[in-house]
């Protein structure tokens, strides 16, 4: 069990650093610390009378491990790679990858690598356990909104640190610096009472879905053409699809939401939805609101809606596309602009979900005021707001901000065509595209589903054509994500379909109600318990 020792706090008050190493609250002239133990919940509240620029909020727990041991640290965001670990495992960063090749493809820009340290230590953010057999040793942050919390497992020194994301940002009044839920107990107990102390649950009336995305089949060469051929596809199974999801490619330009592609769609986009809704499918389109790419009118043009850092320099997102930077999302016409692309796509051509994508984006630097944590808060709040009660879909988000606001979410990193990439791509982030990272995600973030939002463990791909995974990985992939998650997603044409193929899919359809009750990784393979109705199973696959 953890055991409390001390927490440190530093911060500047006009031109004077002050540090405070303490086990217990304190006041000054210039703010009080408290310090509260209830229950399971341990908490760290900072009240001043002035503005302070807070620099560190670290806590240090004693906890003694043992070799035996599994750890999970909740990654970064949705891409980031998220599995149980040995005691002895280490985190690999980007520090290996040239710095030139780091710049060019801004490769810093996808997880936490510009405020994280990829040292000896492993590290996660919001919720982590540490599982020994059946029993999970489980950490939690009750107050993300204010700032993420970092948990980092000193394994060496019988050391779990927590520590604000908070450096250089100011405060006045009341602030909670941390607030943790710790405890002991069985997998279902501790995630079912986390989810109730923070008071989130998933969106009512939120369902479980069955659908097609055009990505994993065509990418971006989609058209009118193709989108009717999927559909038409859908009408030769017996199982009825509820979405299906336009996914990138029918825009003019990432950011350009409402400069549709005409040669792609000469009807619009309103046309495209109206087909899908004639089919007794919900519409969706993807979107990605907080960034644009340099090849955008509203790069050219709006120079002025770019968020940009201490330096003046504007904040590139990735190097998706032809390069792509985050917009300011506290820029009042950066506000009207995101509000009406979503009233215009839900209201105007007809979309009931919106695939809302590269959300970290909003939250890549902090604010003077707000810290990551407030600024991704604030960011998913709006676009709730804007989406009013159409579904969402996020995706490449910071997963606490996104409890609760979403409906569905993804919880892991694209697929591939293949299983793991190429051997040179897997030295990059820890957001790569791997099918092999994507299923491990679905399996151990797998709490989250019907907790948290209906989790999306990205699409399913059965085909034999146009790809080259194995039957073996292919079963594999479609298995766990009907397992694991409550969006049941492919980019198949059904008409490649054979009997093996439709068998699939039909074993799949009947496994998705499945209770997981336990999963392991060793050497490379995953088994899994899970109950069906009252008979129970163990599988294992070869990951």
């Amino acid at each position: 069990m953890l055991k409390f020792k001390s927490l440190q706090f530093l911060y500047k008050d006009g031109e004077h650093d002050f540090m405070a190493i303490t086990s217990s609250s304190l006041r000054n002239d210039r703010m009080v610390l408290e310090i509260n133990t209830q229950d399971d919940v341990f908490s760290v509240t900072v009240k001043t009378n002035e503005t302070i620029t807070i620099q560190k909020m670290y806590a240090e727990f004693e906890y003694f491990y043992s070799d035996d041991e599994k750890i999970f640290l909740n990654g970064y965001q949705s891409w980031t790679d998220s599995v149980e670990h040995n005691i002895g495992d280490k985190m690999r960063g980007i520090s290996h990858i040239p710095c030139a090749i780091r710049e060019k493809f801004a490769f810093s820009q996808y997880g936490d690598y510009n405020f994280a340290d990829y040292g000896e230590y492993m590290h996660g953010w919001t919720y982590g356990y540490i599982r020994n057999g059946d029993n999970y040793s489980f950490m939690g942050s009750l107050c993300e909104e204010s700032g993420f919390t970092q948990i980092i497992t000193q394994t060496d020194k019988n050391i779990i640190a927590f520590r604000k994301d908070c450096s250089g940002v100011d405060i006045n009044g009341e602030w909670c610096a941390l607030k943790l839920y710790i405890a002991e107990g069985a997998e279902k107990e501790v995630f079912d009472v986390y989810f109730d102390l923070l008071g989130v649950a998933p969106r009512k009336g939120t369902k479980p879905v069955f659908g097609y995305t055009s990505w994993y089949n065509h990418y971006q060469d989609i058209n009118e053409k193709t989108i009717l051929d999927d559909l038409s596809s859908l009408d030769s199974l017996t199982a009825k699809a509820d979405v299906f999801q336009i996914d990138d490619g029918w825009q003019t330009a990432v950011g350009d939401w409402l400069s549709v592609d005409s040669e792609k769609f000469p009807d619009g986009m309103k046309k495209a939805a109206d087909d899908i809704k004639k089919a007794g499918m919900t519409a969706g389109i993807w979107l990605a609101p907080f960034v644009c790419e340099e090849n955008s009118e509203i790069f050219r043009n709006n120079k002025s809606w770019l968020l940009v850092d201490e330096k003046g320099d504007y904040v590139k997102g990735g190097s998706n596309w032809s390069g792509f930077y985050a917009l300011d999302i506290y820029n009042y016409e950066v506000r009207a602009y995101i509000k009406n692309v979503l009233s215009t796509v839900i209201n105007d051509w007809g979309y009931g979900l919106l695939k809302l994508d590269f959300l970290y984006a909003a939250c890549l630097i902090h604010r003077k005021d707000k810290t990551r944590g407030q600024v991704m808060a604030e960011a998913m709040d709006f676009l709730r707001k804007c989406a009013g009660d159409a579904l969402i879909l996020g995706c490449g988000v910071p997963l606490a901000s996104a409890f609760g606001i979403v409906d569905y979410c993804r919880i892991g990193c694209d697929v591939s065509l293949d299983w793991n990439d190429k051997p040179h791509m897997r030295l990059m982030h820890r957001e790569r595209v791997s099918t092999k990272n994507s299923i491990l995600n679905s399996v151990f973030r797998r709490q989250l589903d019907k907790r948290a939002f209906l989790s999306d463990p990205d699409v399913f791909l059965l085909r034999p054509c146009n790809i080259s995974m194995s039957e073996e990985k292919r079963k594999c992939l479609a298995e766990i994500n009907a397992l694991m998650g409550s969006v049941l997603f492919t980019s198949d044409n059904f008409f490649d379909y054979g009997e093996a193929e439709l068998k699939e899919l039909s074993k799949i359809m009947k496994i998705r109600d499945a209770e997981i009750i336990a999963a392991d990784l060793n050497d490379g393979e995953l088994t899994l318990r899970f109950r069906i109705g009252d008979r129970k199973y163990i599988k294992t696959y070869s990951i």
